[in-house]
């Protein structure tokens, strides 16, 4: 039995028998794949662990809140070299929390680094104050 395409389809008692759209020299075609392990060929072995890591927990939560509206609020500003290079690593954390569940201790350091670059104004921000508390109590002081 073949799909509209001419492909054997799953099931197709003829799909290993050559000339039938199985069996040896058959196109194999894959759409997308995700947290899977494919594997072709005889004898052949795949293996996957697939790891979520979750929501984050309520500080890195809160964090990630305080990064976001320090964004909005330095896109407020004229943008210096400092500034710029606080919000890459603003964007940094964001995406590390989001993908990771916790911002990790070389990127808050780099964060605390980036706030004191950037100069006292940033400080003067509500939302800048919130990151360097929620910093600084993240790497413990």
């Amino acid at each position: 039995m073949t799909g509209t395409d001419g492909l054997s389809t799953p099931g197709d008692p003829t799909a290993d028998q050559p000339g039938t759209g199985g069996g040896e020299g058959a196109t194999v075609r894959i759409g997308s794949v995700a947290n899977s392990a494919l594997t072709f060929g005889a004898h052949s072995t795949a293996a996957t662990t697939n790891v979520s890591h979750g929501e984050p927990d309520a500080v890195q939560r809160e964090l990630l809140a305080a990064v976001r509206a320090l964004r909005a609020d330095l896109a407020r500003f004229v943008a210096t070299a400092d500034t710029e290079v606080l919000d890459a690593e603003l964007v940094a954390a964001e995406e590390e929390i989001t993908a990771a569940g916790e911002a990790g201790r070389p990127r808050l350091e780099r964060l605390r680094t980036s706030l004191a670059s950037a100069g006292e104004w940033v400080g003067a921000l509500g939302s800048g104050v919130a990151v360097a508390e929620l910093v600084t109590a993240l790497l413990g002081g």
